[in-house]
């Protein structure tokens, strides 16, 4: 009983297909033979089948969940926002927008926030902000 193998050479791209080997006798059949190893520049080829096949697209849009998902927010919120609903992605990316067009980063570190008073409603009261701070002041915001 003997298999056929089919290797691939990366360099001429052809295929082999005369080599086999038994499952019954070992590789090497005595100490003084030599050792029967697979260049390094072969490859076993790889059939795809009906498993391994990708399954088409799904036409129908999903809902957006989680951070995606658009929540009522708070009256401070939609005064710097301008919508009742909105979700968590969209507002930090309003708020970012708010600090860029206003020049409030700290010019030494621009880590740090300066608050202005539409800031302040929504960031606790606080002056200055750490920006890892923001998405954990934001969280009340969200009804």
């Amino acid at each position: 009983m003997a298999a056929t193998t089919g290797l691939i050479s990366s360099r001429t791209s052809t295929f082999f297909s005369g080599e086999t080997s038994s499952f019954i006798s070992p590789p090497f059949s005595s100490p003084s033979s030599s050792l029967r190893f697979a260049p390094a520049n072969l490859r076993m080829v790889r059939i795809p089948t009906l498993a391994t096949a990708s399954k088409p697209a799904t036409t129908t849009p999903r809902e957006p969940r989680g951070i995606m998902k658009p929540r009522k927010v708070s009256p401070e919120m939609q005064a710097l926002v301008g919508a009742p609903e909105i979700s968590r992605t969209q507002a930090l990316k309003q708020i970012w927008a708010h600090i860029k067009q206003n020049n409030l980063q700290d010019p030494q570190n621009k880590r740090i926030i300066v608050c202005d008073e539409k800031l302040k409603k929504i960031f606790a009261g606080k002056d200055r902000v750490g920006f890892l701070e923001v998405a954990g002041l934001i969280t009340p915001h969200f009804l």
